[in-house]
């Protein structure tokens, strides 16, 4: 599809997942303190899927997809949303917001790792500065006195580390999968299977509904912006990424968003940013450089050939 190389579709998506998303860390975090983790990131992607199918209808984009099709939309719904976010939302009532985002910096690393002892592909040494840059910034960001001493931290930690695991595997499945071709129904479907088992779970654990009318007018903002800017925006953005662009650079949205995410919880839960996380971010953004730049674009031609990452 030439569309799916279009530089400047790539551009704005690449905004997308860096920034928009750096700020759902931030959404969520204020959500999460008054509503249930999975009741939450239920209503938040159903909503956002039955929305994408409305716009599809409006707009008259085919909404027909394969029965393989459904089920490796379910597939990426589940290891994307219902476990990948789903777990994520749930561990932020433990761990601050920009902590986060900074553990989930190390995702680059999991999917170049992935890649190679999963599907055999060389890793090429400008990768391998980037990564490491990317994990000195996330050891001085976490290694300060009093940041992980807060009841619960340890086991919120241990499962945004197997949620990046899901995030990785789920990055790679949808480079080869059979998905619908047009990503924005793909991303509706994906949505709609992912928050139909996000309700199966919420309700397993019996978590308490509540009116929306009810709720707070901070958390019907943030449940506002994470519908329509974290999911239908940023979502249908990495999507499309995931085909245009190699798994790694997609995953390079996670050295950035913690930079986002560090100065939105500074700004609205004043959360401290420190020198020494300042000096992190700046390696972090380094890290981003060294795995987007020129010279080692020039070497991912041949990705296009699934021979290098």
């Amino acid at each position: 599809m030439k569309d799916s190389k279009n530089p400047i579709l790539i551009v704005i998506a690449f905004f997308s997942i860096y920034v928009i998303w750096g700020s759902t860390y931030l959404l969520n975090k204020i959500a999460v303190t008054e509503l249930p983790p999975f009741m939450l990131a239920a209503i938040r992607f159903l909503i956002a899927g039955l929305l994408i199918v409305i716009i599809a209808k409006i707009i008259g984009i085919k909404l027909g997809i394969t029965r393989i099709q459904l089920v490796n939309t379910a597939i990426t719904g589940f290891l994307f949303l219902t476990f990948g976010n789903g777990v994520v939302v749930w561990a932020l009532k433990y761990v601050d917001s920009s902590f986060a985002a900074l553990q989930i910096s190390a995702q680059p690393l999991i999917v170049l790792l992935m890649m190679r002892f999963l599907e055999g592909k060389k890793i090429l040494p400008m990768s391998i500065v980037g990564v490491i840059l990317g994990i000195v910034g996330i050891f001085l960001l976490v290694n300060q006195n009093g940041l992980i001493a807060k009841e619960g931290m340890t086991l919120g930690m241990i499962m945004i580390f197997v949620c990046m695991l899901s995030w990785g595997y789920g990055s790679l499945f949808v480079t080869k999968a059979d998905l619908p071709s047009n990503f924005f129904v793909n991303t509706g479907y994906q949505m709609l299977t992912g928050g139909s088992m996000l309700l199966i779970a919420s309700l397993a654990f019996g978590e308490s509904w509540s009116n929306p009318i009810n709720w707070s007018t901070h958390v019907q903002l943030s449940m506002l912006g994470l519908i329509i800017f974290g999911s239908i925006v940023a979502f249908t953005s990495f999507n499309y990424l995931l085909k245009s662009v190699s798994p790694e650079k997609v995953a390079t949205s996670t050295y950035v968003n913690p930079v986002i995410a560090m100065l939105l919880g500074w700004y609205f839960l004043n959360e401290v940013i420190t020198p020494q996380s300042i000096i992190a971010a700046i390696i972090l953004l380094s890290g981003v450089y060294f795995i987007n730049t020129k010279k080692k674009m020039v070497m991912f031609a041949r990705f296009k050939k699934q021979k290098t990452i």
